[in-house]
């Protein structure tokens, strides 16, 4: 009775072991049959795009980051935002026609000057993408999915930065300015509360207001040298547009941005455009109970100010501003 009952085992161990080599064997055979039928029809397997992504990177012949220049990875995969948009976005150029050593615009302006703003506009209006030397995980998720792109394949590149690895990236640059005073706030709000948050009022008497204080005194800084170095020292063309312009003015300004950048846009998109030019990325105005501002804060500003404002007259000669 043993020996039946071992050989019963032994026996069915063996038919398991041929049914599971059989099952192994037709698997390899189905797929080996698979891969050869789509190499002789000329399937490929599909390889996911990759995108350029940095933070303040300045490409150039001796750059330290290794990125793969190939057409494929400028090209991200984009997922439909939940912006309603005139029409569905796209590259300005398809990949067999990217031109690598064509210079992209830059979009440049100093933090909290309506740079995201302007960039949803001219997506409205053109329907193509713009990109940015940055990565804005909050921008890439929410109608900008070209976010780190800094090729040609994008309407304009936005960048904050200047010095000549900075400018050196562009052919041309459309420089948007925003007086110092709103910009500054703008930003501070931003780092306090995201790009349509606001700063707290404790934000502004943290170390007994001496944060604030020297905030205001480093951006102010940072706003002449940025718009200075724009105007004075990039070599290529420059059109320059006041944020307030935009606000006041907004169907004639976007259509000085665009014919700058000799992009036809039909009449019906435009007028789409400017209907839904509010968009999700300006902030709402608040007014505080208390002015953050000093009196020697302001004088400051104005001084600045005023040698930017008559640097950019003499320059780039743009329609007079609203003061």
């Amino acid at each position: 009775m043993l020996l039946i009952t071992r050989f019963k085992f032994w026996l069915l161990a063996s038919l398991l072991l041929c049914y599971i080599v059989g099952v192994v064997i037709l698997s390899a055979v189905s797929l080996h049959g698979f891969k050869k039928a789509n190499y002789e029809q000329g399937i490929k397997p599909s390889i996911p795009d990759r995108a350029v992504s940095h933070q303040r990177v300045q490409p150039g012949r001796d750059s330290k980051y290794n990125f793969d220049y190939s057409a494929g990875a400028f090209r991200p995969v984009l997922k439909k935002s939940k912006i309603q948009w005139c029409s569905e976005l796209q590259y300005m150029h398809p990949d067999e026609d990217l031109e690598l050593d064509k210079k992209p615009v830059a979009l440049v302006s100093f933090p909290g000057s309506g740079n995201t703003w302007l960039r949803y506009l001219l997506q409205q209006a053109t329907g193509y993408y713009t990109g940015s030397v940055y990565k804005d995980y909050g921008l890439l998720k929410n109608g900008f999915p070209a976010e780190s792109i800094t090729n040609n394949s994008v309407l304009v590149v936005k960048t904050h930065e200047w010095g000549t690895n900075a400018r050196n990236m562009f052919s041309k640059a459309i420089l948007l300015v925003r007086s110092p005073e709103k910009a500054i706030h703008a930003e501070f709000n931003r780092q306090s509360g995201g790009h349509i948050g606001f700063a707290s009022p404790d934000r502004y008497r943290r170390t007994n207001g001496k944060y604030w204080q020297q905030f205001v005194y480093d951006k102010l800084h940072g706003w002449q040298q940025l718009n200075m170095d724009w105007l004075y020292n990039f070599t290529g063309s420059t059109h320059v547009i006041f944020y307030e312009q935009l606000v006041d003015k907004t169907e004639h300004t976007l259509k000085s941005v665009i014919n700058f950048l000799g992009v036809f846009v039909p009449a019906k998109k435009f007028s789409c455009a400017i209907e839904r030019k509010e968009g999700i990325y300006r902030r709402k105005r608040r007014i505080l109970n208390f002015d953050p501002f000093t009196t020697e804060m302001r004088a400051q500003i104005k001084s600045v100010q005023e040698k930017v404002y008559d640097a950019i007259y003499k320059t780039a000669a743009p329609e007079k501003r609203k003061r």
